[in-house]
């Protein structure tokens, strides 16, 4: 994925248990989806209508086992209106209420190997310190619950990572958390992919930033190979 690169699913439980719920928030992420997808740069066309195609068929798919929940890829800020819409329908009566939430964060955790968003070549692939921070952040910017934890994706001892959970009641401060955390839990990730001078990841920072003033990432600066071919 361009934009965020693998940064763990975005994934939300209906409460309510009902079905019909569950039908309402796969349309709601698919009418956003599709609604961003309009003027989309061309980096991220494709991969928005992957996630499109998969969550206007998810339910063809059976795949609930349990609770009523669905997992769905997004940037920060499909993240952040998919979750504002889901509130703003619970106030309204519409669904009832909804949990967010996240077991892993590839970006930000240590570098989850063996897996299709493994790409830190930089040495810090093996630190948990971003996973901290993610971990911290979340629960300072709002999240109902947080985590740290080993595994994630990979299984035991391979990995650390940060993961949270968020109630979504339709009210106010709920819709005021939710843009405060999922923010921060998206970028904090990109920043650590960007340090490490993924291409994806640079892209996602520039554009995040160009999107909210407010957000400051130091980007790396990066060599160019034709200055080492000329020591040799």
């Amino acid at each position: 994925m361009c934009f965020d690169y693998g940064f763990g699913p975005f994934r939300w439980v209906c409460c309510s248990g009902s079905p019909n719920d569950l039908v309402s928030t796969d349309k709601i992420a698919h009418d956003i989806l599709h609604e961003l997808s309009l003027n989309a740069p061309e980096e991220i066309k494709q991969q928005l209508k992957d996630n499109i195609k998969w969550i206007k068929e998810a339910g063809k798919n059976k795949m609930v086992v349990g609770s009523q929940a669905r997992i769905l890829y997004a940037d920060a800020e499909g993240r952040t209106k998919i979750a504002a819409a889901f509130n703003k329908a619970i106030a309204e009566g519409k669904i009832g209420p909804v949990v967010l939430g996240r077991d892993h964060h590839d970006v930000s955790g240590t570098d989850s190997p063996y897996r299709e968003t493994s790409n830190i070549y930089d040495g810090s692939a093996f630190t948990a310190d971003m996973a901290v921070q993610n971990f911290v952040g979340d629960s300072f910017r709002g999240a109902t619950w947080v985590s740290l934890h080993n595994g994630g994706g990979v299984g035991w001892g391979e990995v650390i990572n940060g993961g949270f959970g968020m109630l979504l009641d339709g009210s106010a401060d709920a819709d005021r958390r939710l843009r405060s955390m999922l923010h921060w839990d998206v970028n904090n990730g990109i920043a650590r992919r960007s340090w490490a001078r993924n291409k994806e990841a640079m892209f996602a920072a520039k554009r995040a930033m160009e999107s909210e003033p407010k957000l400051k990432v130091t980007l790396p600066n990066i060599v160019d190979d034709r200055l080492l071919d000329n020591l040799f």
